[in-house]
């Protein structure tokens, strides 16, 4: 078991040494991609074409043009050339991704249910679908249907038995005043000084993501020094957010213009302090502490009472770690559950220690051991 562990992180150490970090690979993304190695990024954020199916100018009230996505990489044939592509780049992107790598890709209603469809039949395993809430949509100057005021992300793991992905859910919910994180995240459209121009002042890339919506998928989904991979890089908005967050990137994109604004763009950007961005550990992923080292160190005595939040229940504590509940002995977790009639019980959370300042929840020890070990 020991020799499988460290040939697996010799492998990944190998893998990783021969990616192009940091780079933006000029070509075909499916033909780019199959020249990495596989397992070998830990997440990949794509943007693919739309395929919006434009008919004709798009004008407003005034007449004005709306400068719309009309550009020929987002046309396509037919929907079965669509689908067709939406294949080729998933199988490629499913085979560069570690086993306990996420995919995230975003859509319009135009797009997005059919590469959801070639998702699952791939074998991907959807996690979420996130829904960007835009403050400020384009208008529907047509006033046929509703303002398109949303995008949709998927998020999916490789495969249906995949495990030990990344999701930073404690540091997600600190984040979010201790709520936790839904799946309707309202954000501007990308604007103002963050929108790229060119010499003649139009948008440098028609569809420009912000970078706060990159962020909070990076953040969400991945550690600082892990390698993410974006097939459709654009104007480079996942190569900004990476650096500025202490990842990687890989960048693909078959636009020679666009490939040189996002290089420029990512050149300018200055990292995050170390301290700033270091992922705070997960509760599952922190030092076991078990309830007898609470005892040993002093931080409740033989003898003291427990009791839950409501006291309603209430329980002895003995040398050895475990409590008394009438003629019951047994763990903490045993005893909250023997108390409720339950079949199990976080005794971590379940039991407080009645002290001169009132109730304090056991975990609050458990805790406090954990940060002088660390």
């Amino acid at each position: 078991m020991a020799y499988r562990r460290n040939g697996a992180a010799l492998a990944a150490a190998q893998s990783s040494s021969t990616l192009p970090l940091d780079t933006i690979l000029t070509g075909d993304c499916v033909a780019e991609l199959e020249k990495l190695p596989p397992a070998s990024v830990d997440l990949i954020f794509a943007d693919p074409p739309y395929n919006l199916q434009l008919q004709g100018d798009l004008r407003r009230p005034d007449q004005s043009l709306v400068d719309a996505v009309d550009d020929a990489w987002d046309q396509f044939e037919s929907f079965s050339a669509y689908d067709a592509f939406t294949r080729a780049w998933l199988l490629a992107a499913r085979r560069v991704l570690k086993p306990t790598g996420t995919l995230w890709v975003i859509g319009s209603y135009h797009n997005i249910f059919r590469v959801g469809s070639a998702l699952q039949d791939l074998g991907y395993w959807i996690l979420n679908d996130v829904v960007w809430r835009k403050t400020n949509p384009m208008p529907n100057f047509r006033g046929r249907r509703f303002t398109n005021a949303h995008e949709t992300m998927i998020w999916a793991a490789r495969g249906a038995d995949s495990k030990g992905y990344t999701f930073n859910y404690e540091a997600l919910k600190a984040g979010n005043e201790d709520l936790q994180p839904r799946s309707d995240w309202l954000i501007p459209i990308c604007s103002g000084g963050e929108r790229l121009k060119g010499e003649d002042g139009r948008k440098a890339h028609p569809t420009q993501k912000p970078e706060a919506l990159l962020a909070r998928v990076l953040l969400a989904a991945s550690k600082p020094g892990d390698v993410v991979l974006d097939p459709f890089f654009g104007s480079g908005t996942t190569g900004a957010a990476a650096k500025r967050l202490g990842r990687h990137f890989i960048g693909v994109e078959r636009d020679r213009d666009y490939a040189a604004a996002a290089r420029a763009r990512i050149d300018a950007v200055i990292p995050e302090a170390h301290e700033a961005i270091v992922s705070a550990p997960a509760k599952r992923e922190a030092p076991r502490v078990a309830f007898s080292t609470v005892v040993e160190r002093g931080l409740v005595r033989p003898g003291a009472r427990l009791v839950d939040e409501r006291g309603r229940y209430e329980a002895t504590v003995r040398a050895d770690g475990t409590l008394a509940f009438g003629a019951v002995i047994g763990s903490i977790h045993r005893i909250g559950a023997v108390a409720q009639g339950r079949e199990a019980c976080n005794g971590w959370t379940f039991w407080h220690f009645a002290g001169p300042k009132g109730l304090t929840p056991i975990d609050s020890f458990r805790e406090a051991i954990r940060s002088e070990a660390a």
